[in-house]
């Protein structure tokens, strides 16, 4: 009876193993015909669990060679080209799937000599190791930009000290405000751009992500972007303009020779770097014209019914193109559109199509409903209308033989090398007003030599006049002298001062405008934004203050900041200047009394802060 239950077992285990090695290999063969590749590793791996045992060494040789043979193909692969970008951010999941061996070997997150290179595989081996980058990698700064789903940070590589901007996007804004395809558009665009070789655009050097969000490594403009500087200044000169302009042009041409549109150019994109050189950013609008692009015949704007918009634009409302708004089309002439308005803007200091309504903005564009103010550079003009042109197949550049020729050559770009301007030092942007009809350019003396006398006396406002006879700002003539009130406002007791101010309250229109602070000095002036006037009554008052004002609709505009580093320059006896850390307001005195409003604006700073006179540091 043992006998025949051993052998019914025996039997039985037989039986058994066959039935699994015959299901083990079926499975096996499967999982071959998928992956033939790792046909010795998967075959092993099988016999391994089904059997509980050691592999053969015919087996060991068998996976030793494949991986000699993967190993092989993956050198003669990465010889080749590697792409040191990651891949497209994976936005269907919360988390990311876990990637295969070989995956993980050929998609790895490394930083080569600044992104966009190519090196064999001996060579990054060599050189670093292959590690995927996650937030741990960064110590995160300040915020230097903010979107409607990304935040940007100032951010440390603590393994090269090496600063990078890393836009921070998050995946629950970017599903609820259906901005996919625009995080995959720019990804795929800066891509592109990194690896062209070109330094005229920010650099993106790596990719990941984690639960919630997506980041984006790119380089760290320094400098900022471009609009702050137009602000500040009001108006670059023919130089400086022709010089960024010029860069930007360069920009286009490269982008539109790789077939991308940016289609969001305007001052805020363009960003400077520590040298003060442009890099275009921002590609959530761009678009590759390789792909299929829908064009939808209906226009934005119905005369009909004003109120109806179906359709929607990308870009900005004050630079987007006149075709956007009707046809819908797609074209490099776009770009072209917008930087005509740029070139408009950095001269007169505002765009050329403004509105509170965006109705009454998309009106503007579709009439070509500008003016070009005073002053306005006559070469740049020409350019400008040439550029700013409705149909978008005759502006120029756009039937040019080799791109953008006809733009290079236009006089306003006479005696520009636009071959070497990312090696040429930037003109310096100093506060500029250009000549109008009523006089010449006057350019701001800010920045002057330490060997100066430092003060705002009688004996310095006559060199800063040029009255000193050895130079002559300007040919205005100087003004009826009138008796001047004493600023011994400013050295009154308690109680003079309290009588002075309630004699205001009584007496002045402008007290209910000025918070209630004590008026030293009032006039009206014009406030220039750029080549833009506007008639402005300035006050100055204990705080201190200094108040604008509508003196028409008898309304408040605004406030000239306060600081100690705030500087008055008098330009003539009409203009002045007045410095502010971010901005230069530009100021003139119709009745040509520019030097009381210098005088008391600098004897209030003194009597404030304590600090040394001086009108130039």
């Amino acid at each position: 009876m043992d006998t025949k239950t051993s052998a019914y077992h025996l039997t039985h285990h037989h039986h058994h193993l066959h039935q699994q090695t015959k299901k083990q290999t079926s499975a096996a063969a499967v999982i071959v015909r998928s992956r033939p590749v790792q046909f010795a590793q998967t075959l092993a791996r099988v016999f391994r669990i089904g059997r509980k045992e050691k592999i053969s060494k015919k087996a060991a040789n068998k996976i030793a060679a494949a991986k000699s043979s993967s190993t092989a193909a993956f050198h003669h692969q990465s010889q080749q080209q590697i792409v040191v970008m990651s891949p497209p951010p994976t936005m269907q999941t919360a988390t990311p799937p876990a990637p295969s061996t070989q995956a993980t070997q050929t998609s790895q997150v490394v930083q080569v000599n600044g992104g966009g290179q190519s090196l064999t595989a001996d060579k990054i081996v060599n050189m670093m190791p292959v590690t995927k980058r996650n937030p741990k990698d960064y110590i995160f700064g300040k915020v230097i930009g903010e979107g409607s789903y990304s935040t940007v940070y100032l951010a440390k590589d603590i393994h090269t000290n090496r600063e990078h901007a890393i836009k921070v996007c998050e995946k629950q804004q970017i599903i609820r405000e259906k901005k996919r395809e625009q995080v995959r558009r720019e990804k795929d665009a800066l891509n592109i751009l990194s690896n062209s070789g070109s330094s005229l655009f920010v650099k993106l050097y790596c990719t990941f992500q984690d639960t919630e969000r997506l980041y984006f490594v790119m380089s760290y403009a320094k400098n900022g972007d471009l609009l702050p500087y137009i602000n500040k200044v009001g108006s670059f000169d023919a130089a400086c303009t022709r010089f960024y302009s010029g860069e930007i042009l360069r920009a286009l041409e490269h982008l539109h020779d790789l077939n991308i549109m940016h289609r969001d150019l305007k001052p805020e994109n363009i960003l400077l770097d520590h040298n003060m050189h442009i890099k275009v950013a921002d590609f959530g609008c761009s678009k590759i014209l390789e792909q299929t692009d829908a064009v939808d015949n209906q226009s934005i704007l119905d005369e009909n019914n004003p109120r109806q918009r179906t359709n929607s634009f990308v870009g900005t409302a004050q630079y987007v193109s006149p075709e956007l708004l009707t046809e819908k089309t797609i074209s490099p002439s776009s770009d072209l559109w917008a930087l005509g308005c740029i070139i408009y803007q950095m001269i007169a200091g505002l765009p050329p199509f403004r509105s509170r309504s965006e109705y009454m903005l998309f009106k503007k564009i579709l009439n070509l409903d500008y003016v070009y103010p005073d002053g306005f550079n006559a070469d740049a003009k020409d350019l400008v209308q040439k550029l700013l042109v409705l149909d978008p197949n005759e502006r120029l550049g756009t039937k040019d033989d080799q791109r953008y020729t006809s733009i290079r050559s236009h006089p306003f770009y006479n005696g520009l090398d636009f071959d070497t301007l990312h090696v040429t030092n930037p003109p310096p942007i100093y506060p500029y007003l250009p000549g109008n009809s009523e006089g010449q350019e006057l350019r701001s003396q800010y920045r002057v030599p330490d060997h100066l006398e430092p003060g705002l006396d009688d004996k310095q406002l006559t060199r800063l006049l040029g009255l000193d006879g050895q130079s002559s700002s300007t040919t205005t003539p100087a003004p009826v002298p009138r008796p001047r009130k004493r600023s011994g406002i400013l050295h009154m007791n308690d109680e003079e001062r309290q009588h002075q101010l309630n004699q205001q309250r009584c007496n002045s229109k402008w007290h209910g405008l000025v918070e209630g602070n004590l008026i030293v000095k009032q006039g009206l002036v014009d406030k220039r934004k750029g080549l833009f006037a506007r008639r402005r009554m300035l006050m100055l008052t204990m705080g201190p203050h200094l108040y604008y004002a509508d003196p028409v609709s008898m309304t408040l505009k605004g406030e000239i900041p306060w600081s100690p580093q705030l500087r008055v320059e008098p330009k003539n006896f009409r203009i002045f200047f007045v410095h502010t850390p971010n901005r230069t307001y530009y100021l003139e005195d119709p009745e040509g009394f520019a030097l009381e409003w210098c005088k008391a604006i600098e004897e209030m700073r003194v009597n404030t802060y304590g600090v040394s006179p001086t009108t130039c540091t």
